[in-house]
């Protein structure tokens, strides 16, 4: 039998993933506020506020081979965070260390904002995350809480985020906006497939008697300038640049991100760089020119 997963923060990501266990012959659960989101989707639905977590019993949450913690603040704001970040995982993993039969590995979604470098520098899962923001700070303690639990945990620092219905870039290209030259400001992404893959990924090393670290970067294999990613989007769009824009990320943002663990682990990206990976959200998006569509 293939292992359980229970799926907590059963979003756009959860639900993807979901599915994708659900089709390998995975039983799985999604936990999420408001469940009837998961309808036909063959997760298994379980509606709860992890903040009603606190304080209870073993029968709060199911048990289960394995757990995806993928919860999102619901707003940018220090409280939401703060909420969906150490308070509700220190909720969950109160809940999971009184099951009869722990799971075997906790796996954290986390994102690249703990590092606090800014002058394009590359980064690793070895380099300082000294991200000062309220945001990578409450992740940091987050992260903490889990790798210093004695359940098993991993966490996964996830890029930005891009895929279907996540078309805010997209948007601004095709009104002619596209980010100065100078100066130069990395950006770092990761296709909201490779988020999911990864994940199965590390439970399908797992499964197979492999390490697992406890920390794992997830960034595709090219770091680009905004600059270049929105240039190459508006040749694809075929549309001129008539604004530039200034100011596109906090300044915070500038580095490169190294991918060489996971990728040294076996995992062979569907998305190698954005270009690929665009080239999928515009042509299913159907945001290109029609005689583009065609040829791709």
């Amino acid at each position: 039998m293939k292992p359980s997963v229970l799926i907590i923060g059963c979003g756009d990501l959860g639900t993807t993933l979901g599915r994708e266990l659900v089709a390998e012959g995975h039983r799985v659960t999604g936990v999420r506020r408001h469940a009837d989101a998961l309808a036909g989707t063959g997760i298994e639905p379980l509606a709860l506020d992890l903040a009603t977590l606190d304080g209870k019993g073993a029968d709060a949450l199911p048990e289960a081979d394995y757990v995806i913690y993928t919860v999102s603040a619901d707003r940018f704001e220090e409280s939401a965070y703060q909420r969906a970040y150490p308070d509700g995982l220190k909720h969950v993993l109160g809940v999971l260390e009184q099951h009869k039969t722990p799971p075997k590995r906790l796996f954290f979604v986390s994102s690249t904002s703990v590092y606090g470098q800014q002058e394009g520098e590359a980064i690793s899962e070895q380099s300082p995350a000294s991200a000062q923001s309220f945001s990578g700070l409450l992740m940091r303690e987050a992260e903490r809480a889990l790798l210093d639990h004695a359940i098993p945990g991993t966490v996964v620092r996830f890029s930005g985020i891009y895929g279907p219905g996540r078309d805010r870039l997209i948007r601004q290209v095709a009104e002619g906006r596209v980010a100065a030259v100078t100066p130069e400001i990395y950006t770092n992404r990761i296709h909201r497939d490779d988020c999911t893959g990864i994940l199965y990924h590390l439970i399908q090393h797992q499964e197979r008697g492999d390490s697992v670290e406890t920390l794992y970067l997830g960034s595709d294999s090219e770091p680009a300038t905004q600059h270049n990613v929105m240039s190459w989007m508006a040749q694809m769009l075929e549309v001129a640049a008539t604004e530039t824009m200034q100011s596109p990320l906090r300044r915070r943002a500038s580095k490169r991100c190294d991918n060489t663990r996971i990728v040294e682990s076996g995992y062979d990206f569907r998305y190698p760089t954005f270009r690929e990976g665009y080239a999928q959200v515009l042509r299913e998006g159907g945001f290109l020119p029609e005689q583009t569509s065609e040829q791709t």
